[in-house]
């Protein structure tokens, strides 16, 4: 049996894939193993899994995947070890995200296989060849916009799952085949080592610098991210959803237009123009189609010569511009794959903020706390502080440093928010960049009185104190102090802006709760990683929650 010989009713599933490596036991390398495994003696003649560090977990599967025949190997040299044990190169691999392309692990990988693909790939490969894939991509956005995009297209009837990097991973919602139309998180990572893949509908929601230690430059970044369009001419009806507010993803609308219709192959949709939301691609620049917020708040969009709406931004019951843009995108998608529009305009209004998104998640004393922890990048925050215009937020800042330029950050938080509390790994960075004297160290507890630049109290004052006195809490050092006691200016309005150092989350929150008063809003919205401290973004944002439920609690007790 050849290998060039494919199975019908896939999208390019061959009948033989000969010797397999997996490369990596992330989630996705061990949802590989799992489907792989059974194909053991049939499709598969060898399946090899260079599985990285050793950890008690990869360890635990490692262990049980050699029982059921594959070969394991842990350390830099399992890729030379494997293809000796299998006797041969590998005619197939497939990588786990986390390992980037310019790795020692990789490029062994890439060597030692005729074609070394990501797990989205290989899951699209093995999919029915008439399910439907919308594929989304972007620095922020991408986790709401496939869960709203599910959630409308189940609710309008279809069989219809969150994949990739949200839900499970792709691999295994194909081998369970209950999925028609598999709406698939893909990240830059993932979207680098693919070779084939062609949704149906590719959702490019913006393009700014992040992961560049992984990617090496903004360019690799960048192109990584537009190879999810790059296989659209191939797939009959495909249309690619683009958010034209953005500078980088805008440039490609031009250059698609450049080409024409017959040169593009594929049908796209700007979202807005360089002006925001609000354009009209088609009266811009003569657009084919388009998708816009209209002046009284409709989700428009213009596909096919045809015009729907989606409802109105003011009905979502997620907050901020953004998620109107995230809903406009999910709108276009709904609308390429036939929903009709009273069904787009029902599920977008039902859908509820996702957890640690912005997500509300209590009150202590009166100050309603926030946890945005999915916020690991300078850009993810700043939309943070754009979802809150009647208030001016406390926002905690900091984690593991990504390094990124701070100076955006600075000025929206200057003009947005009331104070920041910099912490963690990032925190003397942060600090420093909001104006606070090199080496500050992180509040102490200190006498309210003997605080310098302390404000007069007054209701707001009083207000303060009663939240510090519910919660046991003592007055931080800094907490009086102002940005401009610091060397910097105060807030736009002449406000006091608060800068505090904080060592760890918990003191964080405490430290912020220490000058808030009743009505104020506590944000985590960190603008980097977890990692100096928990192991997710995920784990730190169940921390907080968990901490402002105790903090609760204490005060209602």
């Amino acid at each position: 049996m050849a290998r060039g010989d494919l199975i019908p009713g896939r999208k390019h599933a061959p009948q033989h894939l000969g010797r397999v490596l997996v490369l990596g036991l992330g989630k996705s390398g061990r949802a590989a193993v799992e489907y792989l495994l059974p194909l053991l003696g049939g499709r598969v003649d060898a399946l090899a899994v260079a599985a990285g560090a050793r950890t008690e977990a990869s360890e635990a599967f490692a262990a049980e995947a050699a029982a059921r025949g594959a070969l394991v190997a842990f350390g830099d040299e399992a890729v030379t070890e494997l293809a000796a044990q299998a006797g041969g190169s590998f005619d197939l691999g497939v990588a786990s995200p986390g390992i980037p392309q310019f790795s020692a692990f990789y490029e062994a990988a890439a060597d030692a296989s005729a074609e070394l693909v990501s797990e989205v790939e290989f899951a699209w490969r093995e999919s029915a060849a008439d399910s439907r894939w919308v594929a989304v991509t972007g620095t922020n956005g991408k986790t709401t916009v496939c869960a709203l995009a599910a959630h409308v297209l189940a609710g309008a009837g279809l069989a219809a799952a969150a994949v990739g990097n949200i839900g499970d991973p792709c691999i295994c919602a194909v081998g369970a085949g209950a999925t028609d139309v598999y709406v698939a998180e893909v990240s830059s990572y993932q979207l680098a080592s693919t070779v084939r893949f062609a949704p149906n509908v590719a959702v490019l929601l913006n393009i700014t610098p992040d992961h560049l230690h992984w990617h090496r430059s903004f360019e690799a970044y960048r192109d990584a991210k537009l190879k999810l369009l790059a296989n659209l001419p191939g797939v009959p009806g495909a249309v690619a959803v683009l958010d034209a507010t953005n500078d980088v993803v805008r440039a490609e609308v031009r250059r698609l237009r450049a080409l024409g219709e017959h040169g593009r192959g594929f049908a796209y949709v700007p979202m807005g123009t360089a002006e925001g939301l609000g354009g009209d691609m088609r009266a811009r620049c003569g657009s084919d189609n388009a998708a816009f917020l209209d002046a009284d708040g409709t989700l428009r969009v213009a596909l096919g010569g045809e015009e729907h709406r989606a409802g109105r931004a003011g009905d979502l019951q997620v907050k901020g511009a953004h998620n109107a843009s995230n809903a406009l995108a999910v709108a276009a998608a709904a609308f390429a794959l036939g929903v009709d529009d009273p069904d787009v305009a029902a599920h977008l209004s039902s859908f509820k903020p996702l957890e640690h998104r912005i997500e509300p998640c209590g009150t202590v004393a009166g100050v309603t706390c926030y946890n945005d922890s999915k916020a690991t990048n300078v850009d993810a925050t700043l939309t943070a502080l754009a979802a809150f215009p009647e208030t001016r937020p406390i926002v905690l800042l900091g984690g593991d440093d990504k390094g990124t330029d701070l100076a955006p950050l600075v000025a929206a938080a200057r003009a947005r928010a009331r104070g920041v509390v910099c912490f963690g790994q990032a925190g003397p960075r942060f600090a420093t960049a909001f104006g606070a004297p090199a080496g500050c160290r992180p509040s102490e507890p200190a006498d309210a009185a003997a605080s310098p630049g302390a404000p007069p109290r007054g209701e707001a004052e009083d207000s303060r104190t009663e939240v510090r006195h519910a919660l046991a809490l003592p007055t931080m050092r800094g907490a009086g102090e102002t940005l401009a006691d610091l060397g910097g200016p105060a807030g736009r309005d002449g406000s006091d802006f608060a800068v505090l150092r904080a060592s760890h989350l918990e003191d964080a929150l405490d430290a912020a709760l220490a000058i808030a008063g009743a009505g104020d809003v506590v944000l985590l919205s960190p603008a980097c990683a977890s990692f100096d401290e928990f192991g997710s973004y995920e784990e730190r944002g169940r921390a907080f929650k968990a901490l402002v439920a105790e903090r609760s609690a204490r005060v209602e007790a």
